[in-house]
């Protein structure tokens, strides 16, 4: 599985922006504030719960960097971002672009249960991140 020295700065940054994009445009689909603290915490759970090689990138270099724009932009970049990430760890690690998909979905159900069970919107941005995965 992978090493931390595998993957440059940039790297890990796409993997981690990648993970951290995908619980929030999940939590986003649902608004509310309540909901929103509770599924990020739900979200962050699950990513941290996660294969050691992945909690490894995703702990490491400081805050996610969310992307801007509407939310039709957010999803585009998020999405290319998980898709971009899957084929850093499929071309550095056996095994790591598996478990990071595992961990991405995992995560994003866990949001969207976190609050009054999945709504409508909540299960197609899933739908959108299980297809950009791969």
């Amino acid at each position: 599985m992978g090493d931390m020295a595998e993957y440059t700065d940039a790297e890990r940054d796409t993997i981690r922006n990648a993970a951290f994009g995908a619980i929030a445009l999940v939590s986003k689909a649902d608004p509310g504030f309540f909901s929103s603290f509770k599924e990020s915490l739900a979200g962050s759970k699950a990513l941290a719960s996660g294969p050691k090689e992945i909690t490894e990138i995703l702990k490491g270099g400081g805050l996610p960097t969310p992307p801007k724009g509407d939310q039709a932009a957010q999803e585009q970049a998020v999405t290319a971002g998980l898709t971009q990430a899957v084929g850093i760890l499929d071309a550095k690690a056996d095994g790591s672009a598996e478990a990071f998909k595992g961990v991405i979905l995992e995560a994003a159900q866990a949001v969207a249960d976190a609050s009054d069970g999945v709504s409508p919107e909540e299960q197609a941005v899933i739908d959108k991140v299980r297809a950009a995965l791969g």
